[in-house]
């Protein structure tokens, strides 16, 4: 058996290489962002690509890189270790060419039914047949992109599965720079110019897909699908990724809930929303996400050798380190919504009325970070076991308080209501999940997690009087260049005070990164 301490290392070097890679991609999902906020704006155009990229992203996330995921990555772990190699080639190949059917199939009746789609998921644009014919012939340009990123997570998925990391997480910087690349290039020459985006979306899809290939080749995996769909594996997959799919359906039903609401408040609420979650997400990428995506192979691997014990040490871990990350994240958003929103955003089209309503939205977002990260965590711990039950009965109860949330803030508060209820949603889910969690492993260490969230939230409140402090001296209306230096200081001393702190009380969450993330470049 592994010691403890060995599988934290294991836990954290994965982390730093997804991690690392991740980064690179926020980094260049914001410049994205910027160069759309510059060329677009935010009113009933990107309103219409937002949604109309948000629909097969939704599928993306149910078919791709959330189930398959989920239900691949303990699968192929599974053969690793108990099969023979050429099993394994077998059941991947298989996988490749159910994978091909099933998308093709979704994307052919996806762009059939792209009007009803549409209408169904933005309703308050009935009004408007222009934006609503717009988004329409958005949506059926940018369907086929589920096909090229459902592969590319079924390649991610055989590259973790042998402990590969740093490539499958760098696949979404390839979407991000063909989005860009595309405005750029195509957007003065096409009609109207926001389909310069749609293209750019397919193109780095295809770059997502195409990249990952060379080392999949690498680690000895075959690239030819087959057409074994009797596979006698394919039956298991499906009963793990038909509860998947339903799991994570019911956090696409509160985006689509989210979205069908802010369809109805006035236009512009769909970008509020779309740009500050992506500022909210960058700190859950490159943490979050990605700690949970390090979690998977790690937690199969304890399930797969009955060792409950040790899948529970993970998890403990893995919800410490998580809100070691957090926490301080949770405290700069807060603190520094207007300069981040107006430094990354405020040109072009995007002029102080939406840097306001951004930043406002991104404040509630933000409280739920925790939450948003520990939710994913903790269901990889199941999926690990093979119980893909558990996560859909959670969801279904936090899709609930969503819904009961985002109602009653509606007017009062307006989009801004829409991103607290997610939050609050977020932290229903995860408290059901560690509960069943608890029932199922026996003790999670709750007292070791609540010393460390405590240790955590102290070091963070000097965080945030160094926020405070700075705020007294932010240059608002200078050039671009001084507030985004002086942003860029606020963040870094920020950070140097929170790792201060942190050490100053012994934090073992810290610890464990200092001895790990420097030996953590190898994939």
């Amino acid at each position: 058996m592994i010691a403890r301490s060995d599988h934290e290392s294991q836990l954290v070097r994965a982390l730093g290489s997804i991690g690392t890679a991740t980064l690179a991609s926020r980094v260049l999902g914001f410049v994205r962002d910027m160069v759309v906020a510059r060329a677009f704006g935010a009113g009933p155009v990107t309103d219409a690509f937002f949604v109309a990229f948000r629909i097969p992203n939704i599928l993306r996330r149910l078919l791709g890189e959330g189930a398959l995921s989920t239900a691949v990555v303990p699968m192929l772990t599974d053969y690793l270790v108990t099969r023979r190699r050429t099993d394994f080639n077998r059941l991947f190949r298989a996988m490749l060419g159910a994978a091909l059917v099933v998308l093709g199939a979704v994307t052919a009746i996806g762009v059939a039914a792209a009007p009803w789609v549409v209408r169904a998921m933005a309703p308050g644009f009935a009004g408007e047949p222009g934006q609503l014919a717009l988004t329409i012939m958005l949506t059926r340009l940018m369907f086929p992109y589920l096909i090229l990123v459902g592969l590319a997570a079924l390649v991610m998925g055989a590259l973790n599965a042998h402990g590969r990391f740093f490539t499958a997480a760098l696949g979404p910087a390839a979407v991000n720079v063909g989005m860009i690349a595309c405005v750029l290039a195509l957007a003065p020459h096409v009609r109207p110019p926001i389909v310069s985006l749609g293209v750019g979306v397919l193109v780095g899809g295809l770059g997502q897909l195409v990249m990952q290939l060379p080392e999949l080749r690498l680690a000895g995996v075959p690239l030819q699908p087959s057409r074994e769909l009797r596979h006698p594996a394919l039956g298991r997959l499906v009963r793990l990724l038909l509860p998947s799919v339903f799991g994570l359906a019911t956090v696409q039903v509160t985006v689509f809930i989210n979205t069908l609401l802010a369809s109805l408040l006035p236009s512009g609420s769909i970008s509020y929303l779309y740009y500050a979650d992506r500022v909210m997400e960058f700190p859950l990428g490159v943490f979050g996400i990605a700690l949970a995506s390090a979690a998977l192979p790690a937690m199969s691997r304890q399930a797969a050798a009955g060792d409950t014990h040790a899948l529970a040490r993970t998890l403990n871990f893995a919800l410490r380190l998580s809100c070691y990350t957090a926490i301080p994240a949770t405290v700069g958003l807060v603190m520094l919504r207007v300069p981040i929103t107006r430094v990354l955003f405020e040109r072009g089209r995007f002029g102080p009325t939406e840097t306001a309503a951004t930043a406002w939205a991104l404040a509630w977002y933000a409280l739920g970070l925790a939450a948003f990260s520990g939710t994913r965590i903790a269901a990889q711990a199941f999926y690990a076991m093979g119980d893909t039950r558990t996560p859909v009965l959670t969801g279904l109860a936090s899709v609930a308080v969503n819904v009961a949330v985002a109602v009653a803030l509606l007017r009062p508060m307006e989009h801004a209501g829409l991103a607290f209820a997610s939050s609050a949603s977020a932290y229903a889910n995860l408290a059901l999940l560690v509960w069943l969690a608890r029932r199922r492993m026996g003790s999670l260490g709750a007292r070791e997690v609540a010393r460390s969230v405590a240790r955590t939230a102290l070091a963070a409140l000097g965080l945030g009087l160094w926020c405070a402090a700075l705020l007294w001296a932010w240059p608002p209306g200078a050039r671009l260049l001084v507030e985004g230096v002086w942003l860029a200081a606020a963040i870094a001393g920020g950070g140097l005070v929170f790792w201060l702190a942190s050490g100053a009380l012994r934090s073992p969450e810290r610890a464990a990164l200092f001895r790990s993330l420097p030996s953590s470049g190898a994939g």
